[in-house]
């Protein structure tokens, strides 16, 4: 039982990571030596929100998954 909910961790990590790096359009590397890209907020819209909501579904998921992987590990 513990190597099916691992492998869903595994999964689950993978989709969070992928839906996170999709989600940061136009950042650069300028920013890691402290660039200001003069970040304008917008509203979410179309595949935006989808993807926003997706990598908070996958949020959530993930902390259950490990929660209940602790758990049953005892």
């Amino acid at each position: 039982m513990d190597k099916y909910f691992d492998i869903a961790l595994i999964i689950t990590s993978i989709a969070l990571i992928t839906s996170i790096v999709l989600q940061s359009k136009g950042v650069g590397l300028g920013n890691i030596a402290g660039g200001d890209s003069g970040g304008v907020f917008t509203a979410r819209r179309g595949i935006e929100r989808t993807l926003f909501f997706i990598t908070i579904g996958l949020a959530i998921l993930f902390v259950i998954l490990t929660l209940v992987t602790v758990i049953i590990s005892k």
